[in-house]
């Protein structure tokens, strides 16, 4: 696997787990977590395509520290807990895609940025995740190849809502930056095509 933000994955976990256990001994189903990071992920994406004042987008990387926490939380739940289900699988997978298209988004307002750049990543990133799902269609695993997966995309986009919201960057930096992300995009497809399907070919 490429180096990845997601291979620190079992460490942050770890620090969760505690906090796992009382929620399921209090009720809480991994489900309700899903939704719960999907709402909010919607709820301030909103927010910034209606008001996209740069100081606003220090909300970004608060939020998807919070938003990883939740998304860890609801895998343990399903995993350790016993509750996974058909219905978890197809709502983790779309409220992510959902939620990483409207926190992208608004950075398309932000004067001086190219839209089209944004959109092209937003349109990568749901390929990106659309090729780590079909590993399961050809006989492999679900594909976390980096080097721009989801955490590692999270790990991005908080840093630069931050140097946003600090008048860090200039719109050329920014534009750079975004083309960068484009180009990793690309790549951690190429990586998990190819990945799923030598794991595929080693399965047969």
């Amino acid at each position: 696997m490429s180096l990845s933000v997601y291979q620190l994955k079992s460490r942050f976990q770890d620090l969760l787990r505690p906090l796992v256990t009382r929620l399921y001994q209090r009720g809480v189903s991994a489900n309700q977590v899903t939704v719960l990071a999907a709402l909010g992920s919607i709820l301030l994406g909103t927010l910034l395509l209606i008001w996209p004042h740069p100081w606003l987008f220090a909300l970004i990387p608060i939020w998807m520290l919070k938003r990883m926490a939740l998304n860890a939380i609801d895998g343990m739940l399903a995993r350790e807990f016993g509750q996974q289900s058909r219905l978890g699988a197809y709502l983790n997978e779309l409220a992510d895609i959902v939620s990483d298209a409207i926190l992208y988004l608004p950075f398309a307002l932000l004067g001086g940025v190219e839209p089209a750049l944004v959109i092209a990543l937003t349109l990568l990133a749901i390929a990106s995740e659309y090729a780590g799902v079909l590993g399961l269609m050809v006989g492999a695993e679900r594909r976390y190849d980096g080097p721009m997966g989801k955490s590692d995309r999270a790990f991005v986009f908080g840093i630069l809502g931050l140097a946003v919201a600090l008048g860090w960057l200039t719109p050329f930096w920014l534009n750079l930056i975004l083309s960068l992300v484009i180009l990793l995009l690309c790549l951690t497809i190429f990586n998990r095509v190819k990945s799923g399907l030598k794991q595929a070919e080693s399965a047969s």
